[in-house]
């Protein structure tokens, strides 16, 4: 039978990442990346290799990376979606699958990427928040993160908030919008950029809670974008209170729908 021609596959990919080691593949644990690759690989009957958007680390959550692949395969696009979530464990769920450009790469187009970071503030910590949220329990002072925060919007460049195990030579990126709300004891940082450096949304994150412990002034948080030096920012937040919320492209009709949040996306 002949062979039919080559396609490449976009995945929306949301998933628990409590019980794997992030996104990209590595010797010491299992990743998502690898999961989707074996299932698909399984499903298609060919060596699948898919090259995701976001490769986000151990622990942390997302209801919208995304990834492509290329297949030969008979399977429409948009039913591949169904059959794989058929064999993929039940923290991981294809969102939506589509045929897309064979020159479509999800981490060189233009992009916008959307982030939430949960803190659980209150006297004692809730069992059930325990894998999605970041517990503390001293008060954080909302209004001076908030105050600390208006710094970090636009185009800087991040060096002290990116992590010195990071390989990037530029860091410069554009935050669009960064907004804090807080709805009982939960506080939510949604923040909407053109991209992060390594472990970047955590370390803003950890900045932030030292203005809201009154550790730092608001207006600190400009010194430490200026030192350019990572032992300027603060500490890097638990990785469990971040969520990848949305990814979007340039020319693409794609938005990811709210399932689990109901406070306004950044303004696109």
């Amino acid at each position: 039978m002949e062979q039919s021609p080559m396609k490449r596959v976009f995945l929306r990919i949301a998933y628990d990442g409590t019980n794997y080691c992030g996104w990209q593949m590595q010797d010491n644990g299992i990743t998502v990346e690898e999961i989707v690759n074996k299932h698909l690989s399984t499903l298609l009957q060919e060596p699948i290799a898919v090259i995701g958007a976001s490769r986000t680390d151990s622990g942390v959550h997302a209801l919208g990376n995304v990834a492509v692949f290329d297949t030969h395969t008979r399977i429409p696009s948009d039913k591949i979606s169904f059959a794989l979530n058929q064999r993929l464990p039940e923290d991981i769920r294809v969102q939506e699958s589509k045929e897309v450009a064979t020159d479509f790469h999800p981490r060189r187009c233009n992009s916008r990427k959307t982030y939430e970071y949960k803190i659980l503030n209150r006297r004692f910590a809730m069992p059930t928040e325990r894998l999605y949220s970041h517990f503390v329990y001293l008060p954080l002072d909302l209004e001076k993160m908030r105050q600390a925060a208006m710094y970090l919007v636009g185009e800087h460049d991040f060096k002290s908030f990116c992590s010195s195990r990071s390989q990037v030579e530029n860091t410069v990126r554009t935050i669009y919008s960064l907004n804090l709300s807080k709805e009982d004891d939960m506080i939510k940082i949604r923040i909407c950029g053109n991209g992060f450096l390594y472990n970047m949304v955590r370390i803003i994150v950890g900045t932030l809670m030292k203005v809201g412990l009154k550790v730092y002034p608001p207006e600190h948080v400009r010194e430490i974008l200026e030192a350019k030096d990572r032992n300027a920012a603060g500490p890097k937040a638990a990785a469990c209170g971040l969520t990848l919320i949305k990814l979007e492209y340039e020319g693409m009709d794609y938005e990811i729908k709210e399932l689990l949040f109901t406070d306004n996306f950044c303004a696109l």
